[in-house]
């Protein structure tokens, strides 16, 4: 294609989602539906104007997935509610540590012994579609810090928790097929992997959020008047702390979605203002409002960030539905999708809650909205730049393309009647 068709093709799916965003909202559909269908009609499934070649484009398309779930991350994270309490927080790290685990091992298992991968790649599948992704899930994501619903709470936190901890199932899986270090028995996966790389980009996160948040206060207190641009404060945290994390061998997803909850804790704690998101934070003055105060960083680049977020979206999703041919959905490709969502989605979600006093009505709803997306498809990305083998690769390629395809089609059509039926009003439990 030439540069002129891409931008008449981007112009042109950008004008259909500007023009249809309100009807969007009144039919079981999403926008990620949009795109992937007119990247359907374009690509070698329609018209084959243009294709393109997942594994030739692999680091690009690492690099563009990267930036995505980064941006998302922190959307992600400066919407979650402080203070941060283990209470609140115990549904969504036990779906994302425990249930995810759950989910890697049950694939890793379909895997080997029904699609007769090698035990690494097996693995490596699993670490690839388990975690669900917090750009795609939009519809089931938490709209705000107030929004008290509590699965939009359980799977938002999920998913910006569990784009970090699938990484060492990652590693995990590329040292089985010897492209990794797994050291002795494991240990140096186990202790670097898992406790060092985690801790770390947990802790770095912490650190760097705080240090931004103080440094705001200190310099508004300091000298009346200072203006930042909040914008370019958010990507440059995002940044510094993703930076740092990579220097030390920490997962940077984890420094990141940890310093942007951070940002937002220590902004609200330093100020002193209870969580609110009216008018405030809208930017729209009411007739009789108060004055406002200076709004604080973690809202003022949420809105910039989400344009950033939305717009990768629609690059991403487009590039996957241009990846896809006819004969791309085969019964093995469609066979493991089908198992992904009705059984190791479920069962990980329900074994992972058990014990716990979450109604049952949120187990089910959260076992069935595991969307997978952009996250997995930078963790396959990953892996081919670290080596993977072609024939391993292609036919990863082949099953987690369709899984988020698919993901994409369903979840996005399932969404709001199954919310509207089985989650009416939104009413915690």
């Amino acid at each position: 294609m030439t540069t002129a068709t891409w931008f008449i093709l981007l112009g042109s799916l950008l004008l259909v989602v500007g023009f249809t965003a309100s009807y969007i909202k009144t039919v079981p559909a999403t926008s990620a539906i949009v795109y992937l269908l007119f990247g359907f009609v374009v690509g070698p499934m329609g018209f084959n104007l243009f294709h393109f070649n997942p594994l030739e484009e692999s680091a690009l398309l690492e690099l563009l997935t990267e930036i995505a779930v980064l941006i998302s991350l922190y959307c992600t994270g400066v919407k979650m509610p402080a203070p941060v309490t283990f209470k609140r927080w115990r549904t969504p790290l036990r779906l994302a540590v425990v249930s995810m685990t759950l989910t890697v091992t049950l694939v890793a298992l379909f895997g080997y012994y029904w699609l007769a991968l090698p035990l690494g790649a097996a693995v490596l599948l699993g670490a690839v579609v388990a975690p669900t992704d917090p750009v795609l899930a939009t519809e089931v994501q938490i709209r705000h810090a107030d929004d008290p619903d509590q699965l939009r709470f359980g799977l938002t936190c999920e998913a910006g928790i569990n784009d970090g901890s699938a990484f060492p199932f990652v590693m995990l899986g590329l040292g089985l097929l010897g492209l990794h270090d797994l050291g002795d028995a494991g240990w140096r996966w186990i202790m670097l992997d898992v406790v060092w790389a985690s801790g770390a980009g947990i802790g770095i996160g912490i650190l760097t959020g705080i240090g931004v948040g103080w440094l705001v206060q200190k310099m508004r207190t300091t000298y009346a008047g200072t203006e930042f641009m909040e914008s370019f404060l958010g990507l440059g945290l995002i940044a510094f702390a993703y930076g740092i994390s990579l220097l030390v061998e920490a997962w940077g997803f984890l420094a990141v979605f940890s310093a942007a909850v951070a940002l937002r804790h220590t902004e609200l704690k330093l100020t002193g203002l209870k969580q609110s998101y009216s008018s405030a934070t809208s930017g729209e003055a009411q007739p009789g409002d108060k004055p406002q105060p200076i709004a604080h960083i973690h809202q003022s680049s949420l809105v910039f960030n989400e344009h950033l977020e939305k717009l990768a979206e629609i690059v991403l999703v487009l590039l996957i539905g241009g990846s896809l041919f006819w004969d791309s959905w085969s019964l093995r490709a469609v066979g493991f999708a089908a198992f992904l969502f009705f059984v190791a989605r479920p069962v990980s979600v329900h074994l992972g809650l058990l014990a716990s006093k979450e109604p049952m009505r949120l187990r089910n709803m959260a076992g069935w909205f595991g969307v997978r997306g952009i996250g997995s498809l930078y963790y396959l990305m990953y892996a081919i730049q670290h080596g993977l083998p072609e024939s391993i690769a292609l036919e990863l390629i082949h099953l987690t393309l369709v899984v988020v395809a698919l993901s994409i089609l369903v979840h996005g059509i399932s969404v709001k009647p199954a919310i509207a039926h089985f989650w009416p009003s939104r009413k915690q439990e």
